[in-house]
C-alpha cells in the first residue's frame, strides 16, 4: 500500500520547535526519556538544521542532523536527515528517511513516519496535543498501514528550558539506549 504523505510542504512554516506527543519506542531514543523535542531551522542552503532533544534524570541528551527534501524537484513531503553517531564524538553518519504524512493548515500538528513503517512520531508546536487531535493522527496512521498498538505517548512533565542550556549528559543517553534502557 503506497503511503499517502503531505504535497508542497512549507518548510519556513514547518520550521521552529516541535514537541513529541508520541511515538514508536525505537533504540536510538532512551526509554525513560521526557520532554522530547525537535527544533528545525532553514538553512541558507535550502537544507534543514535538525536538533533532537530529551531529558533523562534531569539532564539533556541531544543530537543534531541535517535534512534534506529527498527530491529536490518533487512536491511530497518526502525528505531525508542525516545524524553523526555516536553523539559525543560524531563519527559514523546514520541516515534515514523523514516523511510528513500529516501536517494541519495552521501548521500546529504533525504525523511524521517513513516507508518501513517501523518509525512513527505524532508532533504538535505544544507539549500537550487535545485528545480529539490526537486520535484523528492515530486512525490517519493506521489508515496509512502503521501498527498504531506501538505508539507510546511522551511524558512533559516538567517543561526544559527553552535554550540549550541545561546539564548535559554527554552523549551517554545514546550509548544507554543500545543497551535497551
Amino acid at each position: 500500500m503506497a503511503m499517502r504523505v503531505v504535497r508542497n510542504l512549507d518548510l519556513e512554516r514547518y520550521a521552529g520547535r516541535w514537541y513529541e506527543i508520541a511515538c514508536f519506542p525505537s533504540t536510538f531514543q532512551p526509554k525513560t526519556g521526557t520532554n522530547t523535542r525537535a527544533t528545525y531551522a532553514l538553512n541558507p542552503d535550502g537544507t534543514v538544521r535538525v536538533l533532537n532533544e530529551t531529558w533523562t534524570d534531569g539532564r539533556r541528551g541531544h543530537i543534531e542532523g541535517t535534512a534534506w527534501r529527498a527530491d529536490p524537484a518533487g512536491d511530497e513531503a518526502k525528505l531525508r536527515v542525516r545524524f553523526f553517531v555516536p553523539p559525543f564524538l560524531p563519527v559514523f553518519p546514520v541516515t534515514g528517511d523523514y516523511w510528513v504524512l500529516h501536517v494541519d493548515a495552521d501548521y500546529q500538528y504533525a504525523l511524521v513516519g517513513q516507508p518501513s513503517r517501523k518509525y512513527l512520531w505524532i508532533l504538535c508546536r505544544q507539549p500537550h496535543m487535545d485528545e480529539a487531535v490526537y486520535n484523528e493522527l492515530v486512525e490517519r496512521a493506521k489508515e496509512e498501514g502503521y501498527d498504531v498498538s506501538k505508539l507510546r505517548k511522551t511524558a512533559h512533565p516538567d517543561p526544559p528550558p527553552e535554550s540549550e542550556e541545561s546539564p548535559r549528559d554527554g552523549g551517554m543517553w545514546w550509548l544507554k539506549s543500545l543497551f535497551g534502557k
